[in-house]
């Protein structure tokens, strides 16, 4: 059993403290045991969260003897971080244990000086506030979350519950993690980043749920030859009406859309089947195996053979 240690600071957001107990904590192994002893600490014996106060907390010491430290956002993110928060969150980071953050948590890593020269994200209210109070951390609004191996940080409210999600992916494999999601009903991964969530100064008028049907349609026929322009006569329109309420309503075009369900579907395949390589690339819409591969690479960061022994062997 994994242990994790969340972080309560004073003014910890409840949202984001109550996401890591409840996904960790009642995620089970096959054998139906829990896969996670989560455990809340703090530098205090009680923390405000807001409405209520949090209260009988742990102490710093059970960061030495967790798999993972778990970083909630806090009301004012510029507020002090205790020295010995700070201390405790170096000595984890020199230990090797993997540390996340949720939301406005990414400040008080960046406090600590542990997302210097690496890509990190946080909620998109307050990417700029991020990027410009720490230059040597590269901010990216538009992403759920980042994944630095060691070092984790996602965006704000349920973006928490995608960080979560990934994390018992690569700590269980796909199965559990499913089981995680479906008790969250939550997709194991959503697509598009936060960038559809973002309030720009001039939004486009709102199309509700227009794509809703086309996006089913795409996801259904994975398999077959979609071009751009069939997707738009599916849809019934241009293909620069196409374009440009896909980009209003997704953050991105329906040809990166497509390329990713297809990464995703081929995920799926990789670590539940032992299909080779070469069929799977067909099975999900690829002309060649050197494309899947290529595609694959470039938005998982590694290539399916090594991502099957990865995955399948957790």
């Amino acid at each position: 059993m994994l242990t994790v240690a969340v972080l309560a600071l004073d003014g910890v957001i409840p949202f984001d403290l109550a996401t890591p107990l409840e996904v960790f904590g009642r995620t089970l192994l096959p054998s139906g045991r829990p896969a996670y002893r989560v455990v809340v600490c703090s530098p205090a014996r009680s923390v405000s969260a807001g409405a209520f106060r949090v209260s009988e907390l742990s102490d710093l010491s059970v960061m030495r003897a967790a798999a993972t430290v778990i970083v909630p956002g806090c009301a004012d993110p510029f507020a002090p971080v205790p020295a010995e928060v700070v201390d405790a969150l170096r000595a984890a980071a020199a230990a090797g244990t993997r540390i996340a953050s949720i939301c406005s948590g990414a400040f008080v890593l960046a406090v600590a000086g542990l997302l210097d020269g690496l890509r990190a994200t946080t909620h998109w209210v307050a990417a700029a506030q991020l990027a410009a109070a720490y230059p040597a951390v590269t901010v990216d609004p538009g992403v759920l979350y980042v994944d630095n191996g060691q070092l984790l940080t996602s965006a704000g409210a349920a973006a928490g519950l995608d960080l979560c999600l990934h994390l018992i992916r690569r700590d269980h494999g796909s199965a559990v993690a499913a089981g995680a999601a479906r008790l969250s009903v939550m997709p194991l991964e959503r697509e598009g980043g936060q960038a559809q969530f973002i309030v720009h100064d001039l939004p486009p008028s709102p199309q509700g749920a227009e794509l809703e049907p086309l996006l089913r349609w795409m996801q259904d026929n994975l398999g077959r030859e979609l071009t751009l322009e069939r997707l738009a006569a599916q849809a019934g329109m241009s293909v620069r009406t196409l374009n440009r309420r896909f980009r209003d309503q997704t953050g991105t075009t329906p040809l990166q859309w497509l390329h990713r369900a297809r990464i995703r579907r081929a995920q799926h395949l990789l670590e539940a089947t032992t299909e080779p390589v070469e069929r799977i690339a067909g099975q999900v819409g690829f002309g060649s195996p050197t494309a899947f591969r290529d595609r694959f690479k470039r938005i998982i960061g590694t290539g399916p053979h090594a991502y099957r022994r990865a995955f399948r062997g957790a």
